[in-house]
């Protein structure tokens, strides 16, 4: 990956436990343009707050981030601990203040360690002239198996540049602006407004598209920061470079996101949930997302049992507009029912022969109209609930 002006930097600052490298900046050689989502979740955590303030101004140079300890219900102790660990990045790397974004992942409810950050921060600055941003990638995993990361590079008047992204997620899982950390960067050139308004239509179809166990997280935070460095003629809005810009920036979240999906919490199985004609697209995305938070069907994914009246229920008490005699159910190409009743046949067999991939696709069919939309969920299995049941230990 060839990415121009960001420099990387992991450590370990034994936050939780010692180990494993746990903190971690990401370093814009130039200010970046640069625009952010955050949970919606009226409980932030401290680093959340203090991002969400500074991200009006449309810029960022640096970014650090740990993983280990949320720093989320922690008062203002909380708050002095993320202003602090700002302070030190800054004036080590001699840039504004307020020109630094702070992120957290872990336990919520534990005071963050500062004076562990205090001690590490010389060799995360020292670090940024051989860390890479796999490295960061790393630092930030908490339940994560692997750590995701995705590329992808794009051309602007005769210059190329790249996007490129990195996520952590497994659990808390559940849309409603970012339902993890992830952090984008790119060294094009774009104009502010024409950033955000790629940013929050790519998020919408990606991260706040996935959902493993319906929880919402303390700390959800999605960054992007591009920061000119490839020298390409600033992309602006309703143009051919826009669009193939959008394109791009859409292919690597919604690669981070299905990613998140398939690392969810003793995960199986990746399953893709398709509603189709509905009375609206928001009316398909409610009833899609019913479908993909419900337990008895996310269980029903694990056991492969074939139990498609849990997806009707779910469809029948999602709030969307139904019409229980025009609806139809298919696992890939299995008809399972039509007109609100089982398919009968060899329906049963050969769904169960879908549950049994690693990942398939569940259709919806309303009947009603042209709405649409896709989300991508995962099982729900007997590791979800011992990763879950030991988290703090």
């Amino acid at each position: 990956m060839d990415i121009k002006g960001f420099q990387f930097s992991a450590v370990e600052a034994a936050i939780k436990k010692p180990g494993r490298k746990d903190l971690a900046l990401i370093y814009s050689e130039v200010p970046a343009q640069a625009c952010a989502m955050f949970t919606v979740n009226a409980v932030k955590a401290a680093p959340v707050l203090l991002s969400m303030e500074r991200i009006t101004n449309g810029s960022a140079q640096a970014l650090v981030v740990n993983s280990g300890n949320a720093n989320a219900c922690t008062g203002e102790a909380g708050m002095e601990a993320a202003r602090g660990t700002s302070r030190l990045v800054s004036e080590g790397l001699g840039v504004a203040d307020e020109l630094v974004q702070v992120s957290s992942t872990g336990v919520i409810g534990v005071q963050m360690p500062f004076e562990r950050i205090r001690a590490a921060v010389p060799a995360l600055l020292e670090g940024l002239s051989s860390g890479t941003l796999d490295d960061v990638a790393q630092a930030i995993m908490t339940t994560d198996t692997f750590p995701k990361m995705e590329a992808r590079g794009g051309e602007a008047g005769g210059i190329s540049y790249t996007v490129a992204g990195i996520a952590k997620g497994a659990g808390m899982i559940m849309p409603n602006m970012a339902t993890m950390l992830a952090f984008i960067i790119s060294d094009a050139a774009v104009e502010n407004s024409t950033l955000d308004e790629t940013f929050r239509r790519a998020v919408n179809a990606s991260f706040n598209a996935i959902t493993v166990d319906g929880d919402m997280s303390t700390n959800d935070t999605c960054l992007v920061m591009a920061n000119g460095a490839a020298g390409n003629p600033a992309i602006s809005a309703g143009t051919p470079e826009s669009a193939q810009f959008e394109a791009i920036l859409g292919e690597v979240l919604l690669s981070l996101a299905k990613q998140i999906v398939r690392d969810g919490e003793g995960a199986t199985k990746f399953v893709e949930i398709r509603v189709t004609g509905a009375r609206s697209d928001a009316d398909a995305r409610t009833a899609a997302m019913a479908i993909a938070n419900s337990s008895l069907v996310k269980t029903a994914f694990f056991g492969q049992d074939a139990n498609w009246g849990r997806i009707f229920a779910a469809v029948g008490y999602s709030g969307a507009e139904v019409d229980q005699r025009r609806l139809s159910l298919r696992f890939d190409d299995v008809l399972m029912a039509e007109h609100g009743i089982f398919a009968g046949g060899d329906a049963e067999a050969l769904g169960t022969q879908v549950l049994r991939k690693k990942e398939f696709t569940v259709t919806v069919d309303l009947g009603l109209s042209s709405g649409k939309a896709t989300v991508y969920t995962s099982d729900l299995s007997h590791e979800y609930v011992s990763i879950n049941a030991d988290y703090r230990t």
